[in-house]
């Protein structure tokens, strides 16, 4: 057994990661109520703005315009939303197990469509071109590893980024589609779904795809129920012509959904990072006690045993 000296040193270290621990935590706190504030302010937004990106792609779904343009996937572009940091739960694990997965087995990426139709790709696996934009260190060292293409990396976008910082990345994104480098645009990123729960998610970006977008508004409506939050009802039109409409509402309703992705993606990073820093608060003060309670015995029995040689000196000179 460990002597007292050792123990004592033992406690005081893990008393000390404690209370970092702890300090951390209380950061995170702090972080956690800004971004779930943000994300679910930003969500009626968001379901209204993929309400009319759905109906838009929906009328216009034979119109001549190249967000719409639906081509067999040849290359795809990834936008990995991760952290800059550690110290978060399986925050990064989760999604970065998630993108592994789909570059490993890639038969969802290669599936575009028209409608309920779909456009699958006659490219084998290993021909199918895979390049990265990164939003977060974690998501960059993960592709570096992987031998990926990073045509731009954003770490400065990790938390709480205003509208105007996503605008360079969708800029990107949109043009990239549109001079037909890449078939097909997803980005991958978690979901905050509760401070216990978040879930990571692949999403479509481009071509507009009514089925996913759809889906995503069934899954914003259960969130909505969830919190409370009314559903937005929507009337509008298209003035003056639908060319011009198209041009200038398509891009904005792309950032926003880029957007809202990151601010989920934020959310769920200071949740996962909270609920860690308090298990390892826990753990430590777990520790502690029974370093104590060893400590505490070491200590009875030198006391025990130091008695009992006094006892038998005395009992010897008598």
């Amino acid at each position: 057994m460990s002597n007292g000296k050792e123990i004592r040193r033992r406690i005081k270290s893990i008393n000390n990661t404690g209370k970092i621990t702890r300090a951390m935590e209380m950061v995170s706190a702090a972080k956690m109520r800004k971004a779930t504030e943000s994300v679910l302010k930003i969500r009626a937004y968001a379901h209204s703005a993929w309400s009319v990106l759905t109906n838009l792609a929906r009328a216009f779904e034979n119109y001549d315009h190249g967000l719409l343009e639906v081509r067999e996937v040849k290359s795809v572009l990834i936008i990995a939303v991760t952290s800059n940091r550690g110290l978060c739960g399986s925050f990064n694990a989760q999604i970065i197990k998630k993108i592994k997965e789909e570059i490993g087995n890639p038969q969802s990426l290669k599936i575009n469509r028209i409608g309920m139709k779909k456009i699958e790709s006659t490219v084998a696996d290993k021909d199918l071109k895979i390049d990265f934009i990164t939003v977060g260190r974690k998501g960059e060292n993960l592709v570096r590893k992987l031998g990926k293409e990073i045509i731009a990396a954003f770490p400065e976008l990790t938390y709480l980024p205003g509208i105007e910082n996503v605008r360079p990345l969708s800029k990107i994104v949109i043009d990239e589609y549109l001079n037909k480098r890449y078939d097909k645009v997803v980005i991958a990123y978690t979901d905050y779904i509760s401070t216990m729960r978040q879930e990571p998610k692949i999403r479509q970006v481009l071509p507009v795809s009514k089925i996913d977008l759809e889906k995503q508004i069934a899954e914003m409506d259960n969130l909505a129920k969830e919190y409370g939050l009314k559903k937005p009802k929507m009337e509008y039109k298209v003035e003056p012509n639908p060319k011009e409409v198209l041009t200038h509402i398509f891009p904005r309703l792309i950032e926003m959904q880029i957007y809202h992705a990151i601010l989920e993606s934020n959310a769920s990073k200071e949740s996962s990072r909270m609920l860690a820093m308090r298990n390892a608060t826990d753990a430590a003060n777990e520790m502690s006690e029974d370093l104590t309670l060893a400590y505490n015995q070491i200590r009875q029995m030198k006391i025990t045993q130091e008695i009992a040689e006094i006892s038998a000196g005395r009992a010897a000179l008598e």
